[in-house]
């Protein structure tokens, strides 16, 4: 009590507030708990535990604003006793709306078993409706009633507790200033929920809850007002239910739907495998960070990047006309793991608390292990929450549980992110479903020192470079230091018990923009930004698969059900992928004109333009302007306009606006089955 005493009193008070507003969120939390747990289901200390750093967050905050407020003599009710009643008037009204926003949240559950978010606003739209509804549905008149009451509750307590410090003793005011600033950082700290050091790490985060593993879990760790505020730059993130109804047929069709059902909206395929396979593949996704097609040598580029990686390519199964949706490694990552292309602006799907829940074709592959592998941090742009929620029984590996050191932001390099992930991979007595993503095709375009002997640079002219696709030297360098890396992996696979019986698959997670002229691409892919979408996509597993180069436009979104496909792997298919291997259902069955049979969606989200690439011709519409046009993406001709190519401009057009609304709609119901 001694030590208690020697703290100023204005500290003192300001944590017993905070203490108050986190036991306030922990009964919150209690009964949330209590009302909404599924029958039979265990209680989770994890969640709570969970819940009470976000809580903490939020008392931090109210307990770092009231010190800073008291800072300025007037408004600090132990130098002007005027204003002992601006807080407790102040208190009783940030408390009430505490419990104001708790009691929203409780029947929002209820109503649509989310967690409060800012979706919630849209109602106001039309508030008479939504009043009613509420006004039948819910004991409003009550709830008023426990919220005054709270409030004179509420009122009383804090009254109380002013006074009882306003009367306490003074402290020695030569050391009391030292407290003022070990309580600033403990409340600082509190708020930033996690001891942030390193470049890469970030503060405690909405996904986090995700990490749990457990939707209900969480439900329950999640604090209504951090969830409020994390979708508020999302609150207009929706869907247009007449839009994507009017399309349903037209992409129904197309993917192959195996139950019709345009009311329930159903996008379910289903493969025609059984899990009776007995020797199992392994599967090995690599998404390759910036792995732009015309930078490598599989495009013919004269500077020959990519050699052994244009090796790989001829010993296995290689797609050259592959597209992802969208540019950025969070959209790239959203598209392979969901299937589904991120269509979300100006942010992307994966820091969409509403998004979080999705079903992903890899937690269909149950009878193996799942492992995902990345040098750096998870929880960039959120996506640790999008894969340890969705991808079950999931080993994730990151900075921290690798032996190899860091060697910039972006984590261990990739050499040893790949031995690293060989060393897990070998010693597996089961199947297994790795995903490795690498980073160092990226600036700052490190190459570590350790390999600078092995891997040597090289130095072109400027003018080449950028006659070629590049901007520098060190941008060439890290490209081919990406292949140095493919190298070191596929050698290393090779001398282990897996290899034989694994399918490897490399796709880049996008690609990165050029302006220049290309000599060994048509014109269309530089003018109209193709050069952003377009990757390599490559099956390789020498023991399984037949060699062979498929001149077919796909997308990023067909990985996933290919690779089920191949592995002749039971799963369920609700997004819009395909199985780019499908013999039973093939795409030209449902189209006859060769022209569209083949094609990928792909939205720039820094130009505003969507569009649909085929095996010919690219159409894109400005979602700004509505100015339309399709290119030849063969040759450098205009193309002609004639009967036959408006109708495919008309197909496209048609296909481009299906894709984006079903995407729209997709992003917030591709729920994962329980």
């Amino acid at each position: 009590m001694l030590f208690l005493q020697r703290i100023p009193k204005l500290l003192r008070w300001i944590f017993s507030v905070v203490l108050v507003l986190l036991l306030a969120m922990s009964i919150g939390r209690i009964i949330f708990y209590v009302t909404y747990n599924p029958s039979g289901k265990p209680f989770t200390g994890s969640a709570f535990i969970m819940g009470l750093r976000f809580d903490a967050r939020i008392a931090g905050i109210a307990g770092l604003v009231i010190l800073l407020l008291c800072a300025f003599s007037f408004i600090n009710p132990f130098k002007n006793t005027r204003a002992k009643t601006f807080w407790n008037i102040f208190l009783t009204l940030v408390f009430v709306l505490l419990v104001f926003v708790y009691a929203v949240d409780f029947y929002h559950y209820d109503y649509l078993h989310q967690r409060l978010n800012a979706s919630v606003l849209n109602y106001l739209q039309d508030a008479g409706i939504s009043y009613k509804m509420m006004w039948q549905t819910y004991p409003l008149v009550k709830a008023t009633i426990a919220i005054i009451v709270m409030a004179a509750l509420a009122r009383l307590l804090f009254g109380w507790l002013l006074r009882k410090f306003l009367f306490e003793d003074s402290f020695n005011k030569r050391t009391g200033s030292i407290y003022y600033v070990i309580a600033f950082f403990v409340l600082a700290q509190i708020v930033v929920g996690k001891f942030v050091f390193k470049p890469g790490q970030f503060p405690l985060r909405w996904s986090d809850a995700f990490t749990l593993s457990d939707d209900f879990k969480a439900n329950v760790a999640l604090n209504p007002l951090q969830s409020f505020f994390s979708t508020m730059s999302f609150r207009n993130s929706t869907y247009d239910i007449k839009k994507v109804r009017a399309y349903y047929p037209l992409l129904a069709q197309q993917l192959g739907v195996n139950k019709y059902d345009s009311s329930n909206l159903n996008f379910e395929r289903l493969s025609k495998f059984a899990d009776s396979v007995t020797n199992k593949p392994n599967i090995v996704l690599v998404i390759c960070e910036s792995f732009s097609a015309y930078k490598s040598s599989m495009y013919n580029n004269p500077l020959n990047t990519t050699p052994y990686f244009n090796e790989l390519c001829k010993h296995g199964i290689f797609f050259n006309r592959c597209f992802t949706p969208a540019y950025g490694t969070a959209r790239g990552v959203w598209a392979t793991i969901t299937g589904i292309p991120d269509v979300e602006s100006p942010r992307t799907a994966s820091r969409n608390p509403n998004a979080v829940n999705q079903h992903t074709i890899i937690s269909d592959f149950k009878d193996y292990s799942h492992y995902y592998f990345l040098g750096g941090s998870a929880t960039w742009a959120n996506i640790r929450g999008v894969l340890t929620n969705n991808i079950s029984n999931l080993n994730l590996y990151e900075e921290g549980n690798y032996k190899a050191a860091a060697v910039d932001v972006w984590g261990i390099s990739d050499k040893n992110l790949f031995l690293e992930a060989n060393k897990v991979l070998k010693e597996q007595t089961k199947p297994f479903f790795a995903v490795i993503q690498t980073a160092d095709n990226h600036r700052p375009y490190t190459i570590p020192e350790e390999d600078k002997a092995r891997f040597k640079l090289l130095s072109f002219p400027v003018d080449t470079l950028k006659k070629y696709g590049f901007e520098s030297n060190e941008e060439m360098n890290a490209f081919r230091y990406t292949d140095f890396c493919f190298q070191q992996f596929i050698e290393a696979a090779k001398k282990e018990k897996y290899f034989n019986n694994t399918i490897f698959v490399f796709v880049g997670d996008h690609g990165i923009r050029w302006n220049g002229t290309l000599s060994y691409l048509p014109k269309a892919y530089a003018a109209e930004g193709l050069t952003c979408q377009h990757v390599p996509l490559l099956f390789y597993a020498p023991a399984l698969l037949q060699p062979a180069t498929d001149n077919r436009v796909c997308s990023q979104v067909d990985v996933l059900p290919s690779i089920a496909g191949l592995a002749k792997h039971a799963y369920s298919n609700t997004a819009l992928g395909r199985n780019l291997f499908d013999t039973i259902n093939p795409l030209h069955q449902y189209h006859g004109m060769r022209n569209v049979e083949n094609h990928a969606f792909i939205i720039d989200h820094d130009t505003k333009t969507i569009g649909v690439v085929t095996n010919e011709f690219y159409f894109l519409r400005n979602s700004k302007s509505a100015v339309e046009e399709m290119v030849s993406i063969i040759n450098d001709m205009p193309v002609e306009k004639n009967r036959h190519t408006d109708s495919i401009k008309n197909q496209l057009r048609q296909y481009t606006n299906a894709y984006y609304e079903t995407a729209k709609y997709m992003l917030l119901n591709n729920k994962k089955k329980e």
